[in-house]
């Protein structure tokens, strides 16, 4: 799995990202020249030379070699087209990457909203369910646990879920396990808070002290960290947040709206969503 979180790779994907634009700037000319060249055959500035040999259709290495002249020519003195291919490119791209994730959300809402044995805090039966995608050891969820408990605390009708994907380390991992054993024992939203909210780092050592300090059972702890049933459930999270799309941590999900990161506002936008489909019913979440 390819999953990144930005607390670590922020920089990478943004020259990965430049890498990407330069490649397509380069697809985008071979393509504008086999279009041209289709159209008009290759030949040089004078109407002689572009025009096709007898039959309309086949076209002298010259003339071919002159169109491919006109055209590099023609791009150098005005790169800008290059970016407008880009981003006309992007948007397609976009466009067509949103309509795919509605669709795969609205097919799949159950699973990502509803799906039975969910870490849920809150009211389990609220009316507007929000998701988050989070790992233990990242930077950005610890920041935006605040935000998350401040939601909780002042909306008595929202349903929260919490959807592991311990993509940083080993530790993340062991430390997902640890979650979910405790879910086990009815005591996860207490374990979330305790752990994402330490500034120790997460594995398996600092999650078990967590939940000892919690007065959980630790033999059935450590039972149920290697159960199917914990393993199936950490499988399942990763293999949906890929399906998503969520190549990051934290990344909330609302309806068919989404907030990667954790913005400085997010208890303003996550209220105003789940605010907005109260009123407007929500469907899928």
């Amino acid at each position: 799995m390819t999953l990144q979180s930005p607390d670590s790779n922020g920089a990478r994907a943004a020259s990965a990202g430049k890498k990407l634009s330069v490649l397509a700037f380069g697809f985008a000319f071979l393509a504008f020249a086999v279009l041209a060249a289709s159209h008009f055959g290759n030949g040089a500035a004078r109407a002689d030379t572009v025009a096709p040999t007898a039959g309309g259709k086949v076209f002298t290495d010259e003339q071919k070699k002159a169109l491919g002249d006109i055209i590099k020519d023609y791009l150098v003195k005005n790169p800008e087209i290059m970016f407008e291919i880009q981003n006309a490119l992007d948007e397609k791209s976009q466009k067509e990457q949103d309509a795919k994730l509605k669709a795969f959300m609205a097919t799949n809402a159950k699973t990502i909203y509803r799906s039975a044995g969910s870490s849920v805090a809150g009211d389990p039966n609220g009316d507007v369910t929000v998701v988050e995608f989070f790992d233990y050891n990242c930077g950005y969820c610890k920041r935006g646990l605040p935000e998350v408990q401040k939601l909780i605390e002042g909306d008595k009708k929202v349903r929260f879920v919490f959807k592991e994907l311990p993509i940083l380390s080993k530790g993340s991992e062991e430390a997902a396990r640890v979650a979910l054993a405790a879910k086990l024992q009815g005591k996860y939203w207490e374990f979330h808070q305790a752990l994402l909210g330490s500034k120790a780092q997460a594995n398996e050592a600092s999650a078990l002290k967590v939940a000892e300090s919690l007065g959980l059972d630790m033999n059935k702890i450590k039972a149920d960290m290697a159960s199917d049933a914990v393993k199936n459930e950490l499988q399942s999270d990763l293999q949906l947040a890929k399906q998503l799309g969520v190549n990051g941590t934290p990344h909330f999900l609302v309806g068919d709206k989404s907030i990667p990161g954790a913005p400085d506002d997010l208890h303003d936008q996550l209220e105003g969503l789940v605010s907005g489909y109260r009123k407007t019913g929500c469907n899928i979440c």
